[in-house]
This record gives structure tokens, C-alpha cells and sequence, in this order.
């Protein structure tokens, strides 16, 4: 074990930081980097434990087959997801900017942005090439198509919330009628309410 990979500042994704040696190299996003700072679990002593390594747009570690590249296309769920790709092995990891097939967790306290979120998913599907396996943050192993129809989802889900919000609906009235269960099979409606408030204060900013 060399080297971690934080995607984003929440501690189910940063918390195992402190469990390994000081040898290892810690790598995260320049937000997620600054968002980490601001947490409990790293101030003091534990500051050992931040990235020792930032970047802003992309940034590759390894070569050849163990080669790594890690991208950044914009806020979502946080201001700092990294999309960290295994060239050799056609893999693609998402960390939580594709969780679930549901309407997403939007961290506004750490620049998430609902409004970006489809258009930062359609940015990684238009910069990410040849990955044929995608492995989300809390869902089983999928496939790229997979991948884009989320962000498909994502496009119309936001559309969605803005034409509510627009049309003067309450957040649990634009949650009672935004279901989108049966253009997308498979995909579930648990999610949404807190997503829509996310978004509702967004737009009001």
C-alpha cells in the first residue's frame, strides 16, 4: 500500500486516513484538501493524516499498467470529487458523484451544487474515454452505460426541481410530483426530498 485516494471530504471516504503508516502518499483534490482542513478529524496531531497532494484539473500517478489518472470536472457533491480512472484495467471509480440510482446527497456546506451536477456528470462522460467498468460510491459494479443514463437521469431530475421551483411549489409538493421511476427502471425515489431542499436554497442564494 503506497498510495490512498481521498474523492471527497466525508468521513466515510477520508475517516481510514490515520490507519496507515506516514509512508503513504495521500492524494485528494484541492477542495477536498481545503473542506478536509475544516474537520474535527484532522486538526491537531491529526493533521498528519490531510493529502500530502493536491490537484486542480487532472493529475496522473504510476505509469504503465499501474498508471492512475484522477480528474476533476466540477462541482456536485462536494466542491473536490475526484474521478479516478485504471487505464490498464478499463475501470472507472466515481466516489459519490454517482452513488446510487436516486436523486443525489448535495453538501452545500462543502460546495456541492445540484444546479452543476448534471453538467459536471456530463463533463466526465465526455472526458473520460475507453472504461467499460464503472464502480460507484455505494452501489454494486456497472457498466459506462450506466453511467450516462445517470447522467441523463440527472439532466431531467434538475430540470425538473428548477420548473417546480420556478412554478412556486413547495419543497415536499415538488417531491410529491418529480417521480421519474418509469422513464428510468431500476432507479429509486427515496432520496429526493433532501436534494430538492438542497437545491431550493441554491436557487434562492
Amino acid at each position: 500500500m503506497t498510495t490512498i485516494i481521498n474523492t471527497h471530504t466525508h468521513g466515510d471516504h477520508t475517516g481510514s486516513n490515520e490507519g496507515f503508516p506516514a509512508t503513504v502518499d495521500i492524494l485528494a483534490h484541492e477542495n477536498t484538501k481545503a473542506n478536509m482542513v475544516k474537520m474535527d478529524a484532522f486538526k491537531g496531531d491529526k493533521a498528519q493524516f490531510l493529502p500530502k497532494r493536491t490537484y486542480k484539473d487532472k493529475m496522473s500517478v504510476g505509469s504503465g499498467k499501474d498508471r492512475v489518472d484522477l480528474y476533476y470536472f466540477g462541482a456536485g457533491h462536494t466542491n473536490g470529487d475526484t474521478w479516478v480512472v485504471y487505464p490498464a484495467l478499463r475501470v472507472l471509480q466515481t466516489g459519490d458523484m454517482f452513488a446510487w440510482r436516486d436523486a443525489p446527497t448535495i453538501d452545500r456546506n462543502n460546495g456541492g451544487s445540484g444546479v452543476d451536477y448534471p453538467k459536471t456528470l456530463s463533463k466526465a462522460v465526455a472526458g473520460i474515454n475507453n472504461v467499460d467498468v464503472v464502480i460507484p460510491g455505494h452501489s454494486p459494479v456497472t457498466t459506462f452505460k450506466d453511467l450516462q443514463e445517470y447522467q441523463r437521469f440527472m439532466a431531467d431530475w434538475v430540470a425538473a426541481v428548477q420548473s417546480a421551483a420556478a412554478a412556486g411549489k413547495s419543497v415536499d409538493d415538488a417531491a410529491a410530483s418529480i417521480d421519474l421511476t418509469s422513464k428510468y427502471p431500476g432507479y429509486k425515489n427515496e432520496r429526493a426530498k433532501a436534494a430538492i431542499t438542497a437545491i431550493y436554497a441554491e436557487l434562492k442564494k
